[in-house]
């Protein structure tokens, strides 16, 4: 019961295939208290059930470009339970039409969007949630390695990643004083909702599964694992990082030469 008494905000939950979810219920198998927040509307009937199967404290819409649904989940989470352990920040938005072809076609206004869901989110959570975080906490955010490499179609997202990766730096310099740690999971390609609106992923799993030192890809237990050790108190060491779990993928400089044979005589 690594998590036990603790109360964990876990934003992002779409389905339950989503790495939200994972973390969400492995979180509440070890001891914590749980309270979940959704996008829109048309989420809460997928959201719900996941909620009360876990027996979460409350569930509640939240649109972060919100300010008053803002408002109002943080005042809901004061009045339930006076203060915050851990959050989860699992939210990130593109038109995914502009998730293949070129990221110099960006256009201004989906730039503008992207943005302010996937990064600035970050930072708005973490200002509301650390009033409440009187004895230190845990946020953890979710990133992508095509935030430090170009990917293919990934775009602007990419260029998102990079801001919230770098977002995660300068919040860990600001709440270090204050006991409150803030790390991200950079996690391999994992089929959800969100990517599946990334052009060729499939491929891209197919390909990542042969070239990792692994030999596999990732799967939602290595990621809510790696979640579990930053909400905990085993992690008290550590902030400002960007976890890989990649199964390896980013610490290789080229591709196993068994794959490089395969490659080629598929081009021939």
């Amino acid at each position: 019961m690594l998590l036990q008494g603790k109360k964990i905000l876990i934003t992002g939950v779409a389905n339950d295939w989503s790495m939200a979810w994972a973390i969400a219920k492995r979180a509440s198998e070890m001891g914590a208290e749980i309270a979940m927040s959704y996008a829109m509307p048309a989420l809460e009937k997928r959201v719900r059930p996941l909620a009360e199967s876990i027996g979460a404290k409350f569930v509640q819409e939240c649109n972060v470009q919100n300010d008053e649904q803002m408002d109002a989940l943080f005042a809901n989470i004061e009045r339930e339970w006076g203060h915050l352990d851990c959050v989860l920040h699992a939210i990130a938005f593109s038109d995914k039409n502009e998730l293949t072809g070129r990221y110099a076609d960006t256009t201004r206004d989906n730039f503008k969007n992207t943005m302010d869901i996937s990064v600035y989110s970050l930072v708005d959570i973490t200002r509301r949630a650390s009033r409440l975080m009187s004895n230190g906490g845990s946020i953890v955010t979710l990133t992508y390695y095509g935030g430090e490499k170009s990917v293919p179609n990934y775009n602007v997202m990419g260029v998102a990643k990079s801001a919230l990766d770098s977002s995660v730096r300068y919040l860990a310099s600001d709440l270090g004083r204050d006991g409150i740690r803030i790390n991200a999971i950079s996690a391999g390609p994992i089929m959800t909702l969100a990517s599946s609106g990334v052009g060729g992923f499939k491929a891209m799993l197919r390909l990542n599964a042969e070239t990792t030192p692994l030999r596999r890809n990732m799967t939602l237990d290595d990621v809510s694992g790696a979640v579990m050790y930053l909400f905990s108190d085993l992690s008290s060491g550590v902030t400002g990082e960007i976890h890989h779990v990649d199964c390896g993928y980013s610490t290789t400089g080229m591709i196993p030469n068994e794959m490089k044979d395969i490659l080629l005589k598929n081009l021939d």
